[in-house]
């Protein structure tokens, strides 16, 4: 049952980045505003990418569980590192988006409701609940650490980067960054600003890392009470 609920929940985050990516490119369009850029833009928020490999990880997490039915063996170690990494991730941006900019008003007419809850909040919830049940989870030392970490390093040197080498389709500013705390521009104390938030963000990255991983070397639950809990 629990694969299937993987499965499930990949299918409903997958429809919601299409819905909104529908709305977002069909503005674009609309308005004349340049397609390449919008599309890139779309795709290099930390929200969309982080959801992005979630649907792949929960796809392929599910389809294993639902071949291995019976077994007890814990999940492939590969498996269990980029679970762990997406599910650093989706909770990270479920905080984020929570704390920082859940009061920010949405552009109207260019935000999908339903989509963006499912991002921000649906998703990261059921990533936090797969790892609390711990269904065949496999215990992970502490240098997968550094596998969790890699991607969010690589997308935060490639957004401010690219920020100051894009021009805002929108607002035709001569930059863009997709969140407004990474935006020296209008953030306090410029670059100085910007570098506190990716500090702090980076080590709130850390520490949910940390504790998932240190959530996985925990005994496992005898099979009987995982079966209770899954239905598996």
């Amino acid at each position: 049952m629990w694969g299937l609920l993987r499965i499930a929940v990949a299918l409903l985050i997958l429809a919601a980045i299409v819905a909104q990516a529908s709305v977002t490119f069909g503005g674009a369009i609309d308005a004349h505003r340049d397609l390449g850029t919008t599309i890139v833009n779309f795709f290099s928020f930390f929200t969309i990418l982080s959801n992005a490999l979630s649907v792949i990880v929960l796809t392929v997490a599910g389809v294993w569980m639902l071949r291995e039915r019976g077994s007890d063996a814990p999940e492939p170690r590969g498996l269990a590192v980029v679970l762990v990494s997406v599910s650093t991730y989706m909770i990270i941006t479920g905080i984020v988006y929570n704390v920082l900019l859940r009061n920010i008003p949405l552009p109207q007419g260019t935000t999908v409701g339903w989509s963006n809850e499912v991002l921000h909040v649906v998703g990261p919830a059921f990533l936090l609940i797969d790892v609390i049940v711990r269904v065949r989870h496999r215990s992970l030392s502490w240098g997968a650490l550094g596998v969790v970490v890699a991607f969010p390093i690589v997308w935060s040197v490639y957004t401010m980067i690219r920020g100051v080498l894009v021009t805002n389709p929108v607002t035709g500013e001569p930059w863009w960054y997709p969140y407004p705390f990474l935006n020296p521009n209008i953030t306090p104390g410029g670059y100085a600003g910007v570098a506190l938030y990716i500090v702090g963000i980076a080590v709130a990255i850390l520490l949910v890392a940390g504790a998932l991983l240190r959530w996985r070397r925990r005994p496992a639950a005898p099979r009987h009470e995982r079966e209770l809990v899954t239905g598996a």
